[in-house]
């Protein structure tokens, strides 16, 4: 599994390196569109688990909500587009279901899809489009994949308590603080490489805060997956199973850090206008 997860790192960390830092806005956006979607889908699968009319129905609402993070609408614009899928969505099972069991849960399951992955991965697009917007998303993923290494040989090495072994077996208490340190560690590294304008103190918060709920995204996809009978919500990424395995830390530390940065520092975005 380590080699595995190595060697896979080594051939995906130059290429979003050169996507985040090479690519325009549009195709950044079409880039998210693909992640987000196929994650979307790996969701899906928990409850559908064969592909029909309500999962194309969410992958399209959650489609139209991330055009929404790329053409720089207003939070109320995009609030209104969410309702208006809630809206969708009802009158999708209303007319295409043919009985009533399972509509409660059928409708909860593709609205939560697109709020669970579509809503919050959105933000990378809401991050790119700010200044300096490609150091942004440069610090959040080192520091986010910071946690995931430090949690997973931390663990590997010196684990014996289980942290949640109904949910994650393999998970420890020593892994989960291992990964906060070295999420602080990689903060202070994202910071002299990407981000300098952040104050010292903003980098420890930032550590310390994306390292508990990064394992708490993760922790939650687990969550799910196990509830539905699923290991792993895929296999497109050797070493990591699926796409939404991958992604499932940035579910939570993605938007917290956008919108700290939004209302906590703005400073590190406005030395770059």
């Amino acid at each position: 599994m380590g080699g595995k997860r190595v060697l896979t790192a080594v051939v995906l960390i130059p290429l979003v390196y050169a996507i985040v830092k090479y690519s325009n806005p549009a195709l950044f956006l079409l880039v998210v569109v693909a992640i987000v979607l196929i994650g979307q889908y790996e969701f899906y699968k928990f409850h559908f688990r064969d592909f029909n009319r309500f999962t194309l129905l969410g992958l399209f609402s959650g489609f139209i909500l991330l055009l929404t993070f790329g053409s720089g609408i207003s939070l109320q614009t995009r609030e209104a587009v969410l309702g208006a899928i809630i809206f969708i969505t009802f009158s999708g099972f209303l007319f295409l279901k043919k009985s009533l069991e399972g509509a409660l849960t059928g409708i909860s399951v593709v609205v939560f899809g697109v709020l669970y992955i579509s809503w919050t991965l959105g933000h990378l697009v809401s991050l790119r489009l700010l200044a300096n917007g490609e150091n942004l998303i440069f610090f959040v993923l080192i520091v986010t994949w910071g946690v995931d290494t430090g949690a997973y040989y931390t663990g590997k090495l010196i684990g014996r308590h289980k942290l949640s072994p109904n949910i994650s077996p393999g998970k420890t208490i020593e892994g989960a603080v291992g990964g906060v340190v070295a999420c602080v560690g990689a903060g202070f590294l994202a910071r002299w490489l990407f981000l300098k304008g952040l104050t010292i103190n903003s980098t420890i918060l930032i550590g310390l805060v994306l390292g508990i709920i990064s394992q708490l995204g993760d922790l939650s996809e687990s969550l799910l997956k196990r509830s539905a009978g699923f290991k792993d919500s895929g296999s497109i990424i050797p070493g990591h199973g699926g796409m939404l395995d991958r992604v499932d830390s940035l579910i939570f530390t993605v938007p917290a850090f956008y919108y700290f940065i939004i209302y906590f520092q703005p400073e590190v975005i406005s030395i770059y206008l």
